[in-house]
């Protein structure tokens, strides 16, 4: 046995003098404590001149030999010494160096330290940039700011790198000389610099939000030369130096498609009305949160059948076969007393939980720098965190995101291993451009791969809808989603954020898809949506449902429906099952509005008599008949439509619902913030007290803080 090891170790010896000075091809990556790659680093064999430097991805190759000492080094971090011993794979991870941060940092917003201040990188003072050598702020920075690089390019402006903006980008970091912001460097003579402050991560996104989500550059001059000038003596003095200031305007960038009111129209030239359903409710939370923070409601954020299906109303469970129940009720106007509204409601099965199909959900999280704020991104992730209690062993969860790449970050993973789905959430941090197309691809290809026959399959995407496909976004994105559909695969929308929420995109997405849409103004509405109503946001019982309405010509001189204007539908597309229409979901209550101008009555919103369309029908034999209604629907799984009808009788009710009350009440409102011409009543008062009337039913008080919304608005 001693010989044996004798002979052992003769073997290893021997092994490790041939060896010994053999040349290897190392590769390995190079990241920080966050696991982010940092492009540039330098790997260097000590005592040699033989070194190497990480590409953007941080990757590195070198050849080295064994025995050799490979150092790996960063401008701001504490370098790594390893020895070759016949690796051909080297990864190392370098940790910033904290002992230069504890000095002030002043700020516009006051006085930190920066051991405090998480993301600042360096400060830098005059001295820096009185040398003859020093061209610009670029110049000046190089070398000298800890995490920040410097990319010289023949032929091309150099480009700043800051490190800690949570994803690798080549983007530029925003400049703020003397307070005023610019998106490309300045052209300052660096003789006139006091001072120049480097931030990153959470310091440069809480300060300056999604716009300094790649770093920013704080510039001080000396004697603040630049500020408190009027705009026009600004551009006049940056006009000597030849710069272009990016002069903040209005902070509120969000994007509204827009669209005209439903206008009266006669029974005898129109017989037809019809639309697909909608059970969005995006626009009433989105319109909360701006009247919650004090701001004036766009016209074109404000689509009343939204804010009518907030609510849930007392609609009866449907008694046969059928996935909904048919409700209506007619009585008066309440904001032009001549007129009539009829009400239309729709009661989706309660399916119980245990008798759900299985699910396969992907969740697309947008990662971009322009999810950086505090409503957006953390709040996304604490939303998740509430779906992810909801779901059962026998569904599965995959998590795509995207930013400038797309990627999986959690393959399918059972709904029972809660931790391991809320670990991949807590992972995610925001950073880089947002290039949406590749991402919708990836999670409808992951849910397509892990397709269930028969259950709920499901992409669930949630952004700020800042994002581009294509060369014209939002025409490439309809094709593109419009294509997914196909798929069988369902989709879900949630908005978060504010000042540069893009709703048009949202709303095209969750339109041309077969999909729901929410804007989730903060945890409680998350809580509602993705916990109270579950069932109803995340499982469809009937898709592509259809309303089509004749009214009777006998009692009806003219109608007009209240909301839904991007809903509606050519009568032929009413049969045409390729038609894309709305999903109806477990539990889903769905109101509709009609506003009626009966027979014999004098309006100011009348449509005048035309020449050719005064022939009477003979339609004695549906004299008590006000209008008849048809609904179509498909199964979840299915291709053909299936239809209802049912008639709607000539009879005013002598005392509505409270629902009615208060349906009628949220869609005057809604009329209300969005001027109608076609109201003659906007008092506030009058909205008020409507509203009030209508208070049973509030389980969870929504419609009591929908009257405090009425009372905020003036």
């Amino acid at each position: 046995m001693k010989s044996l090891k004798l002979l052992s170790l003769a073997i290893a010896m021997l092994f490790s003098v041939l060896t010994f000075g053999q040349k290897i091809t190392i590769t390995g990556t190079v990241t920080d404590e966050s696991k982010q790659p940092l492009p540039g680093a330098i790997v260097i064999i000590k005592g040699s001149q033989t070194k190497a430097q990480t590409d953007y991805n941080g990757n590195y190759s070198i050849i080295a030999q064994n025995g050799e000492q490979l150092i790996f080094s960063y401008l701001g971090y504490n370098s790594q010494t390893i020895k070759v011993t016949n690796q051909k794979t080297i990864n190392v991870q370098l940790v910033a160096n904290q002992n230069s941060l504890d000095e002030v940092v002043v700020i516009g917003y006051g006085v930190q330290k920066k051991k405090e201040l998480t993301g600042a990188v360096a400060a830098l003072k005059a001295e820096n940039f009185q040398s003859s050598a020093v061209k610009n702020v670029s110049n000046a920075m190089d070398g000298r700011a800890a995490g920040l690089q410097v990319m010289h390019a023949p032929n091309a402006p150099s480009a700043i790198m800051i490190r800690g903006v949570q994803s690798v980008s080549t983007a530029q970091p925003l400049y703020v000389v003397d307070g005023v912001p610019y998106e490309n460097e300045p052209k300052i003579d660096p003789k006139n610099i006091a001072t120049v402050n480097v931030l990153k991560d959470t310091a440069s996104s809480a300060i300056y939000g999604n716009r300094g989500s790649n770093g920013v550059v704080l510039i001080s001059t000396k004697n603040n030369q630049y500020k408190g000038l009027s705009e026009k003596e600004l551009k006049k003095e940056l006009d000597k130096l030849n710069i272009t200031p990016t002069i903040p305007s209005t902070p509120n960038q969000e994007d509204y498609d827009s669209f005209v009111e439903n206008q009266f129209e006669k029974p005898k030239s129109a017989p037809l009305s019809t639309f697909s359903i909608d059970v969005d409710n995006a626009s009433y939370t989105n319109i909360r949160r701006m009247i919650n923070n004090g701001q004036a409601v766009p016209k074109d954020a404000v689509r009343v059948e939204e804010m009518m299906n907030f609510f849930k109303y007392n609609y009866p469970q449907p008694k046969n076969q059928d996935p909904f129940s048919i409700n209506t009720e007619y009585g008066n106007c309440p904001w032009n007393p001549k007129h009539q509204l009829l009400k239309i409601g729709l009661q989706g099965k309660n399916i119980p939980t245990d008798n759900l199909p299985a699910s396969n959900l992907v969740f697309l999280i947008d990662v971009s720098g322009s999810m950086s704020d505090a409503n957006k991104l953390p709040l996304l992730k604490q939303s998740f965190k509430i779906l992810v209690n909801e779901l059962r062993k026998v569904d599965k969860v995959a998590i795509v995101v995207y930013a400038g790449a797309a990627g999986l970050v959690l393959p399918p993973t059972a709904g029972d291993q809660k931790q391991t789905i809320i670990n991949a959430l807590d992972k995610l941090q925001s950073g880089g451009s947002t290039a949406g197309g590749a991402g919708i691809e990836l999670a409808y290809n992951t849910a397509l791969e892990n397709y269930i026959k028969g259950g709920n399959n499901r992409v669930i995407l949630a952004t700020d809808g800042d994002f581009n496909v294509g060369s014209s976004a939002n025409k490439d994105m309809e094709t593109l989603i419009e294509e997914k559909r196909k798929s069988g695969v369902f989709l879900t929308c949630l908005g978060y954020g504010m000042g540069n929420y893009k709703d048009s995109k949202m709303e095209i997405l969750a339109n041309k898809g077969n999909g729901n849409y929410a804007y989730i103004d903060n945890i409680q509405e998350a809580n509602r949506f993705l916990s109270k109503e579950f069932k109803g946001s995340m499982f469809a019982i009937a898709k592509d449902v259809k309303i089509q309405i004749e009214f009777n010509p006998k009692h009806v001189q003219s109608y007009r429906l209240i909301g839904y204007e991007n809903r509606k539908l050519r009568p032929e597309d009413f049969k045409n099952d390729a038609i894309d229409a709305g999903e109806l979901g477990s539990g889903h209550t769905v109101t509709a509005l009609y506003e009626i101008i009966p027979t014999g009555i004098e309006s100011d919103y009348l449509v005048s008599d035309l020449k050719y369309s005064q022939a009477t029908t003979n339609n004695s034999n549906f004299s008590n008949e006000l209008a008849t209604i048809k609904f179509r629907y498909k199964k979840p799984d299915g291709e053909k439509s299936i239809e209802m009808v049912e008639t709607i009788a000539n009879q005013t009710a002598k005392s509505t619902s409270d629902d009615f009350k208060f349906s009628s009440a949220v869609a005057w409102f809604g009329l209300k913030l969005r001027d109608s011409k076609l109201v003659s009543n906007k008092e506030t008062n009058s909205i008020e007290t409507l509203a009030k009337q209508g208070l049973s039913n509030d389980r969870d008080g929504y419609r009591a803080e929908f009257v405090r919304l009425v009372e905020a608005v003036e």
